[in-house]
């Protein structure tokens, strides 16, 4: 951004050279509010530097010192979506995040099926030929049956009420044949992208094949955007690249996240492991207001503290990390107070609730107590923006599930509150406590919700068009 627009965007917003906002001086943070609406978004990107904000020091009356400290804000252009092209007759590529479960080869699971129909109808409804594409498991990049795409197909004509093709392969004399024949407002699934091990190596050759295929490219596949592949970037080197609807409202409430969350901003970690979570606290800590943490990666940060930890996980090389962002930390990092310990791993194994003092030789940590439940509760009910990734216990076993439906179920009960879930098992949880329709936003991407929680840029959006 460069000094030339910001001024535009306060001139549209109605700022003069006085620099007042609803008459009173304006604050740096007044002014990001007022021009987020506008189109600037506050996340990842390039770095704002002290000169280019200087239109704001101009107008708002602040000085350099004010500027600097903008330093550590990131910016991102808007993403052109499929709301702004003419999509009549068009041959529209949309790869969609179809990597469901299945079960003796049927969906058990369409929620990421259900979350892209908006961008198919709507490309249906704007008479586009609409030809999607996606991978399923891992079929090391040759075709497989059982990962075949067909259960998919037949899942999809049931929520859009029409009839969707499957095409023999993604690429090929047979595929081109298939989408030669389209009219307007048809639908083929191309089938699974990773029967081709060009796929996953962004080779360009087969990108190109993909490519040949249409006429525009739209991204709708978040929860694989952090993926550098063919059908994810490669595409968009060949094609005018857009978001889709559900590409739009990821960057949109997580984009909130990152630039502008009503606070207090509270945020919730859990899951098995510290390690794969390192970057996240870090950045965590530099934007919340306060961090809670269960699961296992919270026994290695209770070993760091001191605490005996019996048979549990506990990640021994990453105890001096924990250390160091417990440090980092210290006024805004609550780890449990109690834990549900048990014998053995399974669901008949002793029982038993303690506090964090000691876990007995040869037992585990299988869920956080009811005085951590009681406390993250507390901590929960002023929040006015929550984050939530991981589970806080073995949720999957009913005897260690209820410190994580609890959590839940609290999110649930905010009042005027912007929650945001995001990880399998985190939205499987949310979906057994039976509170999904009152979350805010339900994240289709594990890894990609994680990754741009970090700030860092994810392939698939930075490939695509700037509004």
């Amino acid at each position: 951004m460069n000094a030339d627009r910001f001024i535009r965007s306060f001139k549209e917003i109605g700022i003069d050279d006085g620099g007042l906002v609803g008459g009173k001086n304006a604050s740096l943070g007044e002014m990001y509010r007022e021009l987020t609406p506008k189109g600037i978004r506050i996340s990842n990107g390039g770095a704002i530097t002290a000169e280019g904000c200087r239109p704001f020091l101009k107008f708002g009356g602040l000085d350099d010192k004010s500027a600097t400290s903008l330093r550590s804000l990131d910016t991102r252009d808007v993403k052109k979506t499929i709301r702004e092209i003419d999509l009549t007759g068009k041959r529209v590529l949309v790869r969609v995040d179809f990597n469901v479960p299945l079960t003796n080869g049927v969906v058990s699971d369409d929620t990421r099926i259900r979350a892209s129909v908006p961008t198919i109808q709507y490309l249906i409804d704007h008479k586009a030929r609409v030809i999607l594409c996606s991978h399923l498991g891992r079929p090391e990049g040759k075709p497989t049956p059982a990962l075949s795409l067909d259960p998919v197909a037949a899942r999809l004509s049931e929520l859009l009420n029409r009839h969707v093709r499957l095409a023999p392969d993604c690429v090929g004399r047979a595929v081109t044949i298939a989408i030669e024949t389209m009219v307007c407002g048809d639908t083929i699934l191309l089938e699974n992208l990773r029967f081709h091990p060009e796929e996953e190596a962004d080779d360009p050759s087969f990108a190109q094949q993909l490519a040949s295929l249409a006429d525009l490219f739209v991204n709708d596949a978040f929860g694989s955007a952090h993926r550098a592949h063919a059908s994810t970037v490669g595409v968009a080197r060949y094609l005018p690249a857009m978001a889709g609807l559900l590409m739009e409202r990821e960057l949109d409430v997580l984009g909130h996240l990152l630039s502008n969350p009503a606070r207090p901003f509270v945020a919730i970690l859990g899951g098995a492991k510290i390690s794969g979570k390192i970057s996240l606290v870090t950045s965590l800590l530099d934007r919340v207001d306060l961090l809670l943490v269960g699961g296992g990666m919270a026994n290695t940060f209770l070993k760091t503290a001191g605490k005996a930890m019996g048979q549990s996980l506990v990640e021994e090389s990453k105890l001096d990390v924990a250390r160091e962002l417990l440090i980092r930390g210290r006024d805004k990092l609550l780890l449990p107070q109690d834990l549900v310990v048990a014998g053995g791993s399974d669901a008949r194994a002793a029982r038993c609730v303690i506090g964090t003092e000691d876990v007995p030789p040869g037992w585990k940590v299988m869920d956080i107590g009811p005085k951590t439940v009681a406390a993250f509760r507390e901590r929960l009910r002023d929040a006015r923006t929550v984050v939530w990734n991981g589970p806080m216990g073995v949720f999957e076993m009913a005897p260690f599930a209820e410190g994580t439906l609890s959590v839940a179920r609290a999110l649930a009960e905010i009042p005027q509150a912007t929650t945001v879930v995001g990880g399998g098992d985190t939205i499987a949880a949310v979906k057994q406590a039976g509170v999904e329709a009152r979350m805010t936003h339900i994240s289709t991407g594990g890894g990609a919700c994680l990754e741009f929680l970090e700030g860092k840029q994810l392939p698939g959006v930075v490939a695509l068009l700037n509004r």
